[in-house]
């Protein structure tokens, strides 16, 4: 009862605040992280730890599957080389460089844990970048990107982490075997989405005059796409983004416009309320974690977190702009069948770079650390990690977060 009541006083807290977000020109996801963290300092709430299946399950699923119905088919097949650029490649530099950083600068980071590390904090977190630049007039197209880019990301991040985990754990890192497994992973989950995709699509056909049914098929079947991938080994994401890409494009044809805008409307209640229960529990985090950090070491903690922050901001800025002189010499060489369409401008490239956060699917990594080897000895330096991983979603959320409405602003105005 004591668990329910504090979930009942989240979502009111959640609901007022975004609100008032409107009223006083702040991003509610802001508003709603500080007001995560003020919660979770107040004596009498208990800790409230994020349970990383329950973020798997319960979070991804119809974010992932919002997003990729709702995606523009044709604006995310022209933008998909910057797409499978930045949710593919630079997740695996951005590790990578983190990884650098962390072994040279944090004391007992080992290169295993440095990868753990890197994996974690390797792929940014669109809910947030498309909830704070929501009504700021940014490009279609730049939009696509972001949305794409998150669509996959996640994918590559968890298969990143699996391996730098394994490593940790004493287990022989192989090249070609992790990068079959890779590929393993990412062609299963995209045919199991596309098989639940058929099987989805000719049950609606069957019911499609039912809305109630029809629509509650819709909402289920995230879900169970999820856990079916899952159950088989492969991309549990891969298979949500392909199920939600394949039934867009059958609904346009199907559903007639009455069932649309109802479906819609739940839809978009349940994100909305997901969206910002998520921002409330980031912010929980942070008073969470601290408390399993030494005080003399949470400053330099704060301090490693910043410099990571900036590292990943900075090779994430690079790879996009060296990815907008790519575009333009292959389109000028006519190579690669690149339109004009899938170009980047500075304001978008700009916008792109400054729009990488690291959102709820990095906690839920992080938090889902395991707590000890297999010869059942701690796992070294998880508080660390954990600890790392919060500051860094915070410094990305809120410093970036509160400074990309101005740059938009700034870009637009000009």
């Amino acid at each position: 009862m004591e668990n329910y009541t504090i979930v009942i006083l989240i979502l009111a807290i959640m609901i007022g605040l975004s609100a008032i977000a409107d009223n006083i020109k702040l991003p509610y996801p802001i508003l709603l992280i500080v007001a995560g963290i003020a919660v979770g300092f107040i004596p009498s709430i208990p800790d409230i730890e994020l349970n990383p299946e329950i973020v798997f399950l319960i979070f991804l699923p119809p974010l992932l599957y919002d997003a990729a119905f709702n995606i523009s088919y044709q604006t995310f097949k022209t933008n998909i080389n910057t797409i499978g650029t930045l949710a593919i490649s630079l997740v695996f530099i951005t590790a990578s460089g983190i990884a650098v950083v962390a072994h040279f600068m944090i004391p007992g980071m080992t290169w295993p844990l440095a990868f753990v590390l890197g994996a974690i904090l390797s792929a940014t977190d669109a809910v947030a970048a498309m909830s704070i630049t929501k009504g700021l007039g940014i490009s279609h197209n730049t939009n696509t990107i972001l949305e794409g880019e998150s669509l996959v990301n996640d994918a590559s991040a968890l298969v990143a982490y699996r391996f730098a985990v394994a490593a940790v754990t004493g287990a022989a890192f192989i090249f070609w075997k992790a990068t079959l497994e890779f590929f393993i992973l990412m062609a299963g989950g995209f045919v199991a989405g596309l098989v639940i995709g058929k099987i989805l699509a000719f049950i609606i056909k069957r019911v499609h005059k039912n809305d109630m049914v029809t629509v509650s098929f819709l909402l289920l079947m995230p879900f169970v796409t999820y856990l079916v991938a899952e159950h088989f080994h492969v991309s549990g994401v891969i298979a949500v983004v392909v199920l939600g890409l394949s039934i867009a494009r059958f609904s346009a044809k199907v559903f007639p416009e009455k069932l649309k805008q109802q479906s819609k409307s739940i839809w978009d209640i349940i994100i909305f309320l997901l969206n910002g229960l998520i921002f409330i529990f980031i912010g929980l985090q942070f008073p969470y974690v601290i408390k399993n950090i030494p005080k003399a070491q949470i400053w330099p903690y704060v301090g490693y977190s910043f410099l990571i922050t900036v590292v990943a901001l900075i090779l994430r800025m690079v790879r996009v702009f060296l990815q907008k002189v790519n575009l333009q010499n292959a389109f000028k060489k006519g190579k690669h069948k690149i339109t004009i369409d899938a170009l980047l401008d500075f304001k978008s490239s700009l916008i792109i770079s400054w729009s990488g956060m690291r959102g709820i699917v990095s906690l839920a990594i992080a938090i889902g650390l395991p707590v000890t080897l297999a010869d059942g000895s701690p796992f070294p330096e998880r508080n660390a990690i954990i600890f790392i991983s919060v500051v860094v979603v915070l410094f990305t959320l809120i410093g970036q977060g509160l400074t990309l409405p101005w740059i938009v602003k700034r870009l637009t105005d000009e």
